[in-house]
């Protein structure tokens, strides 16, 4: 047995892709538009071959998706998650659980999934403003 991807539904393709393609750092691996079905697949990775998120864009949906608690998250190991949180709190997105030791962060994609981020080795010193920055919201 092999994992091959994680779905997620999107509402916002444009937006989705921002987030986890220009903030989060995803690389888009394959597309797929489906005509008949009115819908497009987007395969992101941290690199070709690595295991793989799908996003499912139904193009005529007015679906309200649901908070995405009940998804779980998605994880991710990061080099840097002092610089990584900041940039993405730079482009607009909430850090929900900052990093405050050096180890762990979570946000939420435009569609409300969670992202955990986790450094990778050991846990970074801890630093401001990430350190006596309090949580915020759902993660």
């Amino acid at each position: 047995m092999k994992y091959l991807h994680t779905m997620i539904r999107v509402t916002d393709l444009d937006a989705s892709l921002h987030f986890y393609c220009d903030l989060l750092g995803l690389q888009e691996v394959r597309r797929k538009d489906v005509p008949a079905g009115k819908f497009t697949l987007v395969f992101l990775a941290t690199e070709p071959g690595e295991p793989e998120v799908e996003l499912t864009y139904n193009w005529e949906s007015d679906e309200v998706l649901g908070g995405g608690r009940n998804f779980g998250h998605l994880a991710y190991r990061v080099d840097d998650i002092y610089a990584l949180c900041q940039h993405l709190q730079d482009n607009g997105v909430a850090i929900l659980r900052p990093p405050r030791d050096g180890h762990m962060a979570f946000v939420r994609s435009p569609d409300n999934i969670s992202i955990e981020l986790l450094q990778e080795g050991d846990a970074l010193p801890s630093q401001e403003p990430w350190a006596s920055m309090p949580n915020q919201g759902e993660w």
